[in-house]
Parts: C-alpha cells; structure tokens; sequence
C-alpha cells in the first residue's frame, strides 16, 4: 500500500515548522512528505532590516533546510502556482520554469504573504520592498550607491535627491526598516567627508494615524521620539500619490526630490489562495479552528495564507500574520495531519499573544512582552533575545550574536557588492506576483494533463 502523500507549499516560520513536526513525530513508513519552496532554507524575515543595514549577513538570517539529523523531506526547488483540490493536485513552476504537477492526499497551504500594493502610479516600477533576503541584500547596496553617487556629484539638485529616503509604513517593518537604515548612513558620514549632514534626511510615513498601534499609546510615542530625536521625519495620515525614478509626490501635496523608495505598507495573502476558488476573509483562507478548510477533503492552511479564528480573542477576531502565531500553528497543524492519518480528533489552534518587540537599532528599542513596557536597553535586551531564542538552528543563533557582537565592537561597514548593479529592481521584480493561474486555468491545466496520461 503506497504512503500517504503529504505536501507542504511554502517554506515560512508556519511551513517549516509544520514540516520539522512532522519528520520528528511520524516515522518513515507512515507518510511521504514534499516541500515545495523556491529556497532550500528559511528566512527569518523579522531580521531583514538589520541585513539591509549591514548589521548581519544575509546567511545569518537564512537557516538552511537541509541542517536538521532527521532531514528526510523532498524538496521541489520551485512555486506553487495553482490547486487543484478536486484532482489534488499541486501546479509547480520550478525555478528553471519547468512546470510540473504535485500529487497529493493532504495538502498544507503555508505559502506565506506578498507585499500589499495599490494602484498608485510609478509605485510597482520605482518602489522597493522589505519581504525577501534579495531585496534586503538589494536596498543595503542601493543605499550605499546614493551615498557614493552623491559624493561624487558636482550637481547639488542630484545630490539633495539622492540623500533623500522616503520609507512608507508605519508598522513593525518599515519602523525598522527606517531606523536601521537612517543609523547606517549616519554612521557612514565619517566616512564621506564632502557630504554636508544636512542633506541626508530619512522620512517615515503611514496613513494611519498613530505608528505602530499594536503597541499602544505610550510605546508608540515611545518609538516616534526615538525616530524625531534621530532626525526621521515622521508624518502620519500622508501616503504616497505618485512616485517617479527621481521624485515622490505625498497625498499632502509635497513633491520631495528622492531616489529611493522603501514600501512596506502591509501584506497581503499569496496569490496562489485566489487559485483555489475558496471562501476567505480578506484575502487569506477561511479556515476552521483546527486549520482545514471546509468541503475540500485533506487541505489545510496556516499562517499569513490563512485567516485562522483567533479562540483566545473570540468575537470573530483572526490571528495576525506573524512568526508568533505561524510556528505555533506549524506544530498545531502537524499534530493533526498525524491524528488524521492515525484516526484520532483534531484539536483547535488557540494562543494567546505573548507580546511584540520592534528593535530600533543600537540601543534603541520598544518592546511589550506579556503586556509590560519597555524601551531602551531593556527592550533591546528582550528583542533581541528573542529573536535569537527563536533561531531553528545553534548555526544560525552563533552566526546572529556573533555579528550582533562585531557590530557593537568595529562598527558598521559601507562595503558594496554590486548585487543587480546595471539593472535597478523594484517591487515587481522580487516576489513573482504575476506567475500564478486562475482558477479556471488550474481545472484545464490538470484536466490536459489527465488527457495526456
């Protein structure tokens, strides 16, 4: 009798930690199990602005899948595309563009999130974004190039519009984003003594209108004058209008000369949900409290895909799209696919949320674990303390403390690499949106191929 086949689309906090799970908990006989990822590691996606400020390699925050003693999953290097939950089947384009199909009996959906966009003119083709190690490893070189381009420039206009940073959102990434990158070119004034300080200004905005409210009142105000005394100018209630290679026009009617622009203004489920033609719930699926989807016969979802009912909330509420939720649904998940599949009840995910830290760089930091304020060191200390305790692997928790420690000791460093040099790349060239089916071409594309066979 053939094992059951058990795919797992997305390799997140939600996905890997499901998958881990599983190898852990089920033995070689009970199930075959795939991962479908277009990146053999996991990204730890929290610490992404300090790679764009230099603070940690890009390897530090890249745990490879392939490290753990009882690794025994095969991994598909590719996309999920499309779902077919009749014929169940998995559409995949492979990282070579070859598109393949993916049987299975269960599937969990952990595909993860995109960057939420609008349609405002220029913004896809002149915006960069915060969501992959590519972009974070992209913007630290753009960043550097406009210090080293206006250095060199004898024209003050061009010089004034390179040292200008506009970053839009004020949630937990784009805060950190801002004030990681606003300390590296800070730091990085010694070092480029023609430019007048003056010139560099960083500008944080949100059409919300307080930052970051998730984290109350006071740490809110908290975290605004940490970033005023910086020197980031913060304005709330102002988005973007248009944005252009060589200026950015607010919705207040500002044009602000600027050649770089940082989107970070929230997220939105994978495209590869819409391809199922299920019920959700602003965009991610509905799902039961046990993680499965209604009427399809062995689909589960999880984390930023997943609108998952948050029991510890009650009155209708979901749970927020964060690592804090999504490994812990990981393990709920894996342990009933194991119930499934060994005929026992599911039980239903329910946590209650441990608290949030954002770390502003330095010693500056907001933090609100199990619901007591912090800011300063003692933030910084609870920040990235847990950031480092929920590294996967002691190789990723050496590499994070040992280039946290270098840091604090030799300082920053403005080096270059020259990564996408000649071809400036924006939001549409990182996360692939557009490769996904529709619904109806995910029935034809699965019913030829039954034909062919």
């Amino acid at each position: 009798m053939a094992r059951p086949r058990i795919l797992v689309v997305g390799a997140g906090f939600a996905g890997v930690e499901c998958v881990r799970r599983l190898e852990r908990r089920l033995t070689p006989g009970e199930a075959e199990i795939t991962l479908v990822t277009p990146f053999s590691y996991q990204l730890y996606l929290p610490l992404l602005p300090q790679v764009a400020a230099g603070v940690l390699t890009p390897q530090s925050v890249a745990v490879s899948l392939r490290r753990s003693r009882r690794h025994r999953t095969r991994i598909v290097p590719g996309g999920a595309i499309g779902v077919d939950t009749d014929a169940k089947v998995c559409v995949v384009r492979k990282i070579t563009d070859e598109i393949v199909n993916e049987p299975y009996d269960y599937i969990v959906l952990a595909a993860g999130s995109v960057t939420r966009t609008f349609d405002i003119p220029g913004l896809v083709e002149n915006a960069r974004g915060m969501k992959t190690l590519a972009e974070a490893a992209y913007i630290r070189d753009h960043v550097i190039a406009q210090l080293d381009l206006a250095d060199a420039s004898l024209d003050e206009e061009e010089r004034a519009s390179r040292l200008q940073f506009v970053v839009v959102g004020g949630g937990y990434a784009g805060t950190e984003t801002a004030a990681c990158l606003q300390r590296l070119t800070t730091n990085a004034l010694k070092h480029y003594p023609r430019l007048d300080p003056k010139l560099i200004k960083w500008h944080l905005i949100d059409i919300a209108p307080k930052l970051m409210p998730e984290l109350g009142d006071k740490l809110g105000k908290d975290a605004m004058e940490i970033l005023r005394k910086r020197g980031i100018e913060v304005s709330l209630g102002v988005s973007i209008a248009e944005a252009t290679a060589e200026q950015v026009t607010f919705t207040d009617g500002r044009v602000l000369p600027c050649r770089t622009l940082i989107w970070t203004a929230g997220v939105a489920a994978s495209p590869l949900i819409a391809t199922l033609g299920a019920e959700t719930v602003r965009g991610r699926l509905a799902v039961t409290p046990e993680l499965s989807l209604r009427g399809s016969d062995g689909v589960f979802a999880l984390g930023d895909a997943a609108a998952v009912p948050d029991l510890a909330k009650g009155d209708g509420a979901v749970c927020p799209p964060t690592a804090q939720h999504a490994m812990r649904q990981g393990r709920t998940l894996a342990d009933n696919l194991i119930a499934t599949l060994r005929g026992m009840p599911l039980v239903p995910y329910e946590h209650k949320d441990l608290g949030l830290v954002v770390d502003l760089g330095g010693r500056d930091a907001v933090s609100k674990p199990l619901g007591i304020e912090l800011k300063g060191l003692p933030a910084q200390a609870v920040a990235r303390g847990y950031h480092w305790s929920a590294l996967r692997t002691n190789v990723a928790k050496t590499r994070v403390l040992t280039n946290w420690m270098l840091n604090a000791i030799a300082g920053d460093d403005f080096v270059r690499t020259g990564f996408q040099l000649r071809s400036p790349a924006t939001l549409k060239d990182f996360e692939y949106t557009g490769a996904y089916l529709t619904p109806e071409q995910v029935r034809a594309h699965t019913a030829a191929t039954v034909i062919r066979h």
